[in-house]
């Protein structure tokens, strides 16, 4: 099997460990190779309630014995999306209301932002340099990070970038711009946070330029940070808001949150403002609601904070420059990439998983499942400090 991985199925990088899967539950994930291994990435924060949740499971099964795909997004009424976002505005602060499903993160990002456009009538994007927000066009346009970008141009016209936390550049925020998209949690940069107040301020200038806020949570929601959403802990609700990832308990998922009055403008001048085959799949939709209401009903966020802070306790180490990051995201400072790579690769043989950021690979990604014990995440940061001593 891995030989037919490298030959047939088409790679992202030149590095892929090829390691082979035999099933995964809990918190750890076994091989073929007999060994059992602890998951601190969560298939990069996507698996919320870790492997192979019962609940999430068991949704699926049922939803499988009933029907699957039956018709495109939106014409029928179907049971599980509808209960998934019945229970979203329930869990949601005014004016979020409606939600459209899509199939990923990225294909929310690209909704949301002709959602910007269509109702303002404008056509300027203002993202933020060093941001992600995924690989489609629309979503690659509005990321940071030129290195990902300069190969696939042109990408979206209109797009201007500003510096995160920069009160300065609020400034450039307008009456020519349609929306202002942004990480509530810069992900890929190594976990940045926004200063106290810099979101309230963002949020005032885009109030006063008549800008939609458009908050990407598709890292942080659905409970990462202790809340259903990182945005809470701020003191701001977005015009539209962005998630996928963790939604899905670790099948694929992506949605976008607005107003009634905001949404509905996707459904005219044009028609179909914005169509997809398979949002919404009701076996998709099963999972996503099962995840959603084990995080509600769980008790899982309350324990977010104590978790965090016993990582921070634990990790502490001479080669540890410095932890970012919130709740059960967070990355660890290691100084270089070299020395990231070499000690993720030291730690898997040891039998645990953790993984590095997409633009700063000096910085060792952290984000384990929701529902990790304290045990299993001091027995990974004991390996983590093993190989930090031996390497």
């Amino acid at each position: 099997m891995n030989q037919d991985f490298f030959k047939y199925q088409a790679q992202t990088t030149q590095f892929a460990s090829g390691f082979e899967v035999e099933k995964a539950e809990g918190c750890y994930i076994y091989g073929k190779d007999g060994k059992k291994y602890l998951d601190f990435v969560a298939g990069v924060s996507a698996n919320t309630l870790g492997h192979s949740h019962p609940k999430v499971i068991d949704a699926i099964k049922t939803q499988a014995d009933q029907y699957l795909h039956v018709m495109v997004y939106g014409e029928y009424a179907q049971e599980m999306p509808v209960k998934l976002c019945k229970l979203l505005a329930e869990a949601t602060p005014a004016p979020l209301e409606v939600t459209y499903l899509v199939n990923s993160g990225a294909e929310a990002i690209d909704g949301s932002l002709k959602l910007a456009k269509r109702y303002t009538g404008r056509e300027e994007i203002i993202a933020f340099h060093h941001s992600y927000h995924g690989n489609t066009h629309g979503a690659l346009s509005v990321s940071g990070n030129e290195y990902h970008k300069r190969e696939f141009r042109p990408l979206l016209p209109m797009v201007n970038f500003i510096h995160f936390n920069s009160e300065e550049d609020l400034a450039q925020i307008t009456e020519k711009t349609a929306g202002v998209i942004l990480e509530t949690i810069q992900g890929a940069a190594g976990f940045w946070v926004p200063h106290p107040d810099y979101l309230k301020k963002l949020k005032a200038r885009c109030e006063e330029v008549g800008a939609l806020l458009i908050l990407d949570e598709i890292q942080p929601g659905f409970g990462r940070t202790g809340k259903l959403f990182a945005f809470e802990h701020y003191g701001i609700v977005p015009d539209i808001l962005v998630m996928g990832k963790g939604m899905g308990g670790g099948v694929p998922v992506g949605a976008f949150m607005s107003s009634r009055e905001i949404m509905q403008s996707l459904s005219h001048s044009p028609k179909l403002g914005h169509i997809t085959t398979f949002g919404g799949n009701p076996l998709i939709a099963a999972a996503s609601y099962a995840t959603l209401k084990e995080v509600l009903e769980s008790g899982l966020m309350e324990e977010v904070q104590e978790k965090e802070d016993l990582f921070r306790k634990l990790l502490v180490h001479p080669k540890i420059k410095h932890i970012n990051g919130r709740g059960l995201m967070l990355a660890v400072n290691l100084g270089s990439p070299e020395y990231t790579l070499e000690v993720a690769k030291r730690c898997m043989a040891k039998g645990l998983i953790v993984f590095w950021q997409l633009y700063r690979n000096e910085y060792m990604r952290i984000s384990p499942p929701l529902n990790i014990s304290k045990s299993e995440i001091e027995e990974g940061c004991k390996i983590i400090l093993e190989v930090l001593d031996e390497c």
